[in-house]
């Protein structure tokens, strides 16, 4: 390497980074200057000295280099991060909200519009009363309803969601989907359809109906109540796994890869705030693979003969996050990238749990408050209606960052979460994510 030049008024100065073999190279109007191989390492943070002059213009890549980058480099900019698998979050995932008119299937119902697409699976919460949730999908088939805040085993109600339609769906009067004038809330997935029979388990799925990204699926299957597998349809390994008996009225199960370091040997429960919990009977304590997940001989994952309800995720790229964090107690609290195995998105969605007794499954999403902070939301264990929690959240470009300290979000603990995707964190091409 040569000593830097010193630099004037009007010079250019450029600064290319090779992080491979960790190396700076600054350059003075397209001329190398200088290369620095020794003493870096990560993260590296751009520092300027502006001397006397405090005119000083930086490009990122948000404009044309003059000069041009050497073989190999790009500009610092999202736009040059890789593409996601799902550049178009709206495709699969989508929040909607509505007010209820009362009317009954016989009446035409209420036609509940602006997915973008027929859903295969629908989770709805009256926001204003305390109504069950209630959660539909494709391979169960229309009319039947499970709930997330109960035991109830699944039932079937002509008047709550009658059909799945090509952009949203049609509910009855039952009142917890349709009361007149009263505000709804609908999180809506593509999967694949009613979906057919999986036999890579040794149980065959009745249905599985899986996404075309490879990270979602809903299948249904009859226990054995003795150690088995069970094909989930996915492309890759799924993170969270949620069970629920569609017969008996047992506690739903769910797996999560972030719950503890041996999650095959744990289980948390959805309708309840209730800590997490080591039993082999649950997921036979042992890990999914990208073709099944196991389950034990407890009836909450494979009650003997009785009819079952998977939903399995998998980190997919643009779309859905599944991780863990620490939180740290501060009002400017802990600040999570999402981990959907690539660089993050900014959230539609999100669902976290606090891994000790008596912290509720918090769900916020960007329908119901579109602007920062987030602050309505519901609780997936709990039929009360939409509640103000303050300032707990901030949704992000590539995650969300605490404002609180509260325990059920920001404490001195560990949280799991699930994350549905608003706008990707980078690729070309692609409609990112803008602060708000």
């Amino acid at each position: 390497s040569t000593a830097p030049a010193t630099y004037s008024a009007g010079d250019r100065i450029t600064v290319e980074l090779n992080a491979d073999d960790n190396e700076i190279e600054f350059f003075k109007d397209g001329s190398s200057q200088v290369t620095i191989t020794s003493g870096l390492a990560p993260p590296y943070i751009p520092t300027l000295f502006r001397g006397s002059d405090p005119n000083v213009t930086i490009n990122f890549g948000q404009t044309t280099f003059t000069d041009t980058p050497s073989s190999g480099f790009k500009a610092l900019n999202t736009a040059n991060l890789a593409a996601p698998t799902v550049t178009n979050s709206s495709d699969f995932f989508k929040t909607v909200l509505y007010t209820g008119n009362g009317t009954a299937i016989g009446s035409g119902g209420k036609a509940v519009t602006g997915v973008g697409f027929q859903p295969d699976f629908v989770w709805i919460k009256n926001r204003d009363a305390t109504d069950s949730h209630m959660l539909f999908d494709a391979s169960r088939g229309v009319t039947k309803y499970i709930s997330s805040d109960t035991t109830a085993a699944s039932a079937t109600d002509t008047e709550s969601l009658s059909t799945f339609d090509s952009d949203g769906f049609t509910v009855g009067n039952n009142v917890a989907v349709n009361t007149n004038t009263e505000d709804y809330v609908a999180f809506c997935l593509k999967a694949g359809g009613a979906g057919s029979s999986n036999t890579d388990g040794s149980i065959n799925t009745t249905k599985t109906s899986v996404a075309t990204h490879g990270g979602f699926s809903i299948s249904t299957y009859t226990g054995t109540a003795a150690n088995a597998t069970v094909g989930h349809g996915l492309s890759r390994v799924p993170e969270v796994i949620i069970t629920k008996n569609l017969a008996d009225t047992d506690n739903w199960a769910v797996y999560h890869s972030g719950n503890t370091s041996a999650p095959e040997t744990e289980y948390l429960v959805l309708n309840l705030a209730g800590p997490t919990a080591d039993d082999a009977t649950y997921w036979n304590d042992t890990a999914p693979t990208s073709s099944v997940f196991s389950v034990g001989s407890v009836t909450n994952t494979n009650g003997s003969s009785d009819a079952m309800v998977a939903l399995c995720f998998a980190k997919t790229p643009g779309l859905i996050g599944i991780g863990t964090y620490t939180g740290n107690n501060a009002a400017d609290g802990s600040y999570v990238v999402v981990d959907d195995g690539a660089s993050g998105f900014r959230p539609a969605w999100v669902m976290l749990k606090r891994l000790e007794d008596g912290y509720s499954w918090h769900i916020h999403n960007s329908a119901m408050s579109p602007y920062n902070p987030v602050g309505e939301g519901l609780n997936a264990n709990d039929s009360s209606g939409e509640a103000s929690w303050g300032s707990p959240i901030d949704f992000t470009a590539n995650g969300f960052k605490f404002r609180t300290t509260n325990g059920g979000y920001n404490g001195s603990a560990t949280y799991i979460y699930l994350a549905f995707a608003e706008n990707p964190f980078g690729g070309s091409g692609v409609a990112q994510a803008r602060a708000r």
